[in-house]
């Protein structure tokens, strides 16, 4: 793995952290919103990764080569992962919404219940201090990284 490698890993997490966040900040923001566009109460948006995956020649060649030498032995396929990718954003459809008595509400259904959506303000902010924390320690060990290339050309150089 070059020093090069090491710097994209800790970019990619970083922008994937970032949009991690920015999508919980779209989920507080809309925690009380009751009817968007499609006249249906907002739904809780969930972020989910993959690893990026760089094909090359080469790591085509070593792919063909392990699945030949270990037939079914390894339990992953894929060696060239340099990375981390925003695979899919998805609503979630298996919290349940909040149903709260509000006969004044304008979005009140026929008993007086309306439908609020189903973001839970502890569980966002849980949420964000986990992504902020995974953000910096992609940044601190890009800082290392780069430290550590410093030093090697300062060495080179003398």
């Amino acid at each position: 793995m070059s020093i090069f490698d090491s710097w994209n890993i800790n970019a990619t997490g970083m922008t994937a952290q970032r949009f991690r966040m920015d999508t919980i900040a779209e989920n507080l923001a809309n925690a009380n919103t009751t009817r968007t566009l499609d006249g249906e109460p907002y739904r809780r948006k969930v972020v989910t990764f993959a690893e990026k995956e760089y094909r090359t020649p080469f790591s085509r060649v070593l792919k063909k080569e392990v699945s030949r030498r270990f037939a079914g032995l390894t339990g992953r396929d894929n060696y060239t992962s340099k990375g981390v990718k925003v695979d899919r954003v998805s609503e979630d459809t298996w919290t349940q919404m909040n149903i709260v008595f509000d006969p004044s509400h304008p979005d009140a259904d026929e008993n007086g219940y309306v439908t609020y959506p189903n973001v839970n303000t502890v569980t966002e902010m849980t949420n964000l201090i986990d992504a902020s924390n995974a953000y910096e320690a992609n940044a601190t060990a890009f800082e290392a990284s780069k430290s550590i290339a410093t030093r090697g050309l300062q060495l080179g150089g003398a």
